[in-house]
């Protein structure tokens, strides 16, 4: 018969995938958002928006772990502002239907952090 720690192990992976697949949903939701509000910055089609997600998501980490800077856009002042920026454009290269213009990783980065500023679960 397994412990209650063992128990808790087991349920706690299928709680992490449905975090996990929740805060992905949320990001594209985000970047619902931000793409109505945001001259410049617009993606086209829902498994656009869920790439995008991941893409962003993932470009996030790996400038967190390599570089040990908050990518958010408020997370380390206008550096962290900066890194956003840029993500969110190069994210258009990886990306298919978003296009995104220099000014529009600009605003599209302040919006997402006024975003984030306002619903707490790390946007970017």
């Amino acid at each position: 018969m397994p412990d209650n720690n063992e128990v808790r192990k087991e349920g706690s992976s299928g709680n992490s995938i449905l975090r996990w697949a929740g805060r992905l949903i949320l990001v594209a939701i985000i970047l619902g958002i931000t793409s109505f509000l945001t001259p410049g910055f617009s993606i086209y089609g829902l498994w656009s928006y869920l790439i995008a997600a991941v893409v962003i998501t993932a470009l996030d980490y790996f400038v967190e772990a390599f570089m040990g800077v908050d990518a958010s856009p408020f997370g380390k002042g206008i550096k962290g502002f900066i890194i956003a920026a840029v993500i969110i454009y190069v994210a258009q290269f990886l990306v298919p239907n978003m296009r995104v213009s220099l000014l529009g990783a600009i605003l599209a980065a302040l919006v997402i952090g006024v975003i984030d500023a306002i619903f707490p679960s790390r946007a970017m």
